[in-house]
């Protein structure tokens, strides 16, 4: 049977630079089956969903609603949810969670305060606390957004939990499902497709250790996409793994054509030439539809290290 994410991988589509964006990802479990909105289409309140909605949009904060791999039925309310928040922009990355009774309480938080990195918030009213076990594994699973979520995501997390793996949820929606199975790992929040448990065990180790896994990397959510796809050639051509190691700058240009400046933590900038293309034959850009598509890609054209007298200039 032929797939969005098989055609996808049998056409080699590139994999850099298609992560969703978000500076601040905020979590709440919801057991359950979900719709395709599933904000307002789950056993969440719907006018507490579209509420969500609105206090997060163009704050920079993305809401998604996770829960436990395995079966499910919901079997009435929880007595008390999980609920996660990450910042993932270099320099101020934090993971911090708490527990609700009541999901209500989550529109009390300031969700622009929580997109710039400030989670006092979230600590006061949630009484949240940092994180301290270990990277979480959001494994899309959403079978209502596209079956290839379903197809391949349900068995990855359940593969990882089986086998030990702590911190694995099933998430909602990540965007890109033609590269199911795809994941977020957080706190540092680089979204991976395409992926085997084998190679997230390796991920999620390497998180541990503060670093980051490249090979099958989406990009870093924090960054809009030309900047992902620069930050990862910058990775890519100077072998660097630290996770915080790297910042997009400076993105000059328009659609189609970006000059993307990539600075290191050490004093080191890069410019980094990306250019949306599309990419051919036309295929299915998901299977809920029949409408062909060329989806975009980042491609990146050129790379070169800037002095540092034409870093400060620019």
């Amino acid at each position: 049977m032929s797939t969005c994410s098989t055609v996808s991988q049998d056409l080699d589509e590139p994999i850099a630079g298609t992560a969703a964006t978000a500076t601040t990802w905020l979590l709440l479990e919801q057991p359950g089956p979900w719709g395709a909105k599933a904000l307002t289409q789950s056993h969440l309140d719907p006018a507490l969903g579209r509420a969500l909605e609105a206090a997060a949009q163009g704050t920079g904060v993305r809401i998604a609603l996770i829960r436990r791999p395995g079966r499910h039925a919901d079997c009435g309310g929880l007595a008390e949810r999980q609920v996660y928040v990450a910042h993932t922009i270099p320099g101020n990355v934090w993971l911090h969670a708490a527990t609700v009774s009541d999901p209500q309480h989550l529109l009390d938080l300031d969700f622009t305060a929580l997109g710039m990195g400030d989670h006092h918030t979230f600590d006061s009213v949630l009484q949240g606390q940092p994180h301290t076990g270990d990277p979480l594994a959001l494994v899309c699973t959403n079978g209502k957004r596209d079956r290839c979520c379903a197809l391949l995501g349900r068995p990855l997390a359940a593969e990882l939990a089986a086998s030990g793996v702590d911190g694995v949820w099933e998430v909602t929606h990540l965007g890109g499902h033609r590269f199911s199975p795809t994941l977020l790992v957080l706190p540092y929040g680089y979204a991976y497709g395409r992926a085997q448990a084998h190679a997230v065990k390796e991920v999620l180790h390497s998180v541990q250790e503060g670093r980051i896994v490249v090979e099958g990397c989406r990009g870093n959510s924090a960054w809009e996409r030309p900047g992902q796809a620069a930050e990862l050639a910058v990775r890519r051509a100077t072998g660097e793994a630290a996770a915080e190691a790297l910042s997009v700058v400076r993105t000059d240009g328009a659609a189609l054509r970006w000059e993307v400046t990539v600075a290191h933590v050490d004093g080191r900038h890069w410019r980094v030439s990306v250019a949306q293309g599309t990419s051919a034959p036309p295929r299915p850009e998901s299977c809920g539809t029949s409408v062909l598509g060329s989806p975009a890609r980042m491609d990146v054209v050129a790379l070169r290290e800037l002095r540092t007298t034409t870093a400060l200039a620019s």
